[in-house]
């Protein structure tokens, strides 16, 4: 199997290269389809994604085409799409695009990664994946929009949305807790906005998953279970053993440039039906990855 992996240098790619080279991840071992998988992995140095010349160049230098393309890229500063709509719309819906026509021009199955930010973040209930986008943010907007040229492009195409993902590599909200908290006797943290804590490697287990079947279109998957960013802060906290108090405050307390959802638990009907859904709670994956960041 010949794979691409895009955004390889990020969270969620590092993960990706790393199970498939040691054919497990912390939740098991991953499918025999995977040994001796041959992979080509880009980032934004290598390979610009939204530019369709440079991705029809590189195209023309590979001697075979892909099985499988993995696209983990993406513009995911929030508060920045805000104020660079442009950049947004080139990397979180133009570069989708240019990865899913490339994809159907090779006759190889696409893995798009998209995120909770598609909704409106005001529900009182998980999002199912039948329930309608309705986008707030610059982020939001063009990461729908990616979806939907995706779809559009290539028939074969996995829309998988997660959220509040974190991983070994790169920055995340574990990561900076922790730090804060290891400095500081007191840090504040919202406890109003509420969603799932997603653990980057239980997230390219699934994906992957995903990948060997025939099962094309939307699919949720992040942690199991529901808590609020303070929630999530004090569980990292406890965990690390560290006396910091976690102080909650309002969004209103915290004002950001780009709105944050309420509510934005997303439900995981799709892998429940296809896959199964082997994501672990979060509290047990925040536990096992703890450990990294000592």
């Amino acid at each position: 199997m010949r794979i691409l992996i895009t955004g390889a240098k990020g969270q969620l790619g590092t993960e990706l290269q790393e199970i498939l080279a040691t054919g497990r991840s912390e939740i098991g071992p991953v499918p025999e389809a995977y040994r001796g998988a041959e992979t080509t992995c880009v980032d934004l140095d290598s390979l610009d994604a939204s530019d369709e010349g440079a991705v029809r160049a590189f195209e023309a230098g590979l001697a075979e085409p892909f099985d499988l393309i993995l696209n983990c890229a993406a513009m995911t500063n929030v508060d920045a799409c805000e104020t660079e709509p442009e950049a947004a719309l080139l990397g979180n819906a133009v570069g989708p695009r240019n990865m899913a026509a490339l994809a159907a021009r090779q006759g190889a199955k696409l893995v798009h990664v998209s995120t909770d930010y598609v909704f409106a973040g005001n529900a009182s209930a998980p999002y199912t994946e039948w329930d309608l986008p309705a986008p707030a943010t610059v982020y939001g907007k063009s990461k729908l929009l990616g979806e939907q040229y995706a779809l559009a492009q290539c028939p074969r195409t996995f829309i998988v949305r997660t959220a509040w993902l974190y991983g070994k590599q790169g920055n995340n909200f574990v990561k900076t807790i922790f730090g804060l908290a290891s400095q500081r006797d007191e840090i504040t943290v919202v406890y109003d906005q509420v969603g799932n804590p997603t653990n980057a490697g239980d997230l390219a287990h699934h994906l992957l998953l995903i990948a060997l079947t025939e099962e094309y279109g939307i699919y949720h998957c992040t942690g199991n279970g529901i808590c609020s960013w303070h929630e999530f802060a004090e569980e990292i906290v406890k965990l690390a053993g560290l006396p910091c108090v976690v102080k909650p405050v309002t969004t209103e307390e915290f004002p950001r440039p780009a709105p944050r959802p309420a509510y934005s638990a997303m439900d995981h009907l799709m892998l429940r039906a296809t896959v199964g859904d082997g994501m672990r709670m979060w509290q047990e994956a925040l536990a096992a990855y703890m450990p990294h960041l000592k």
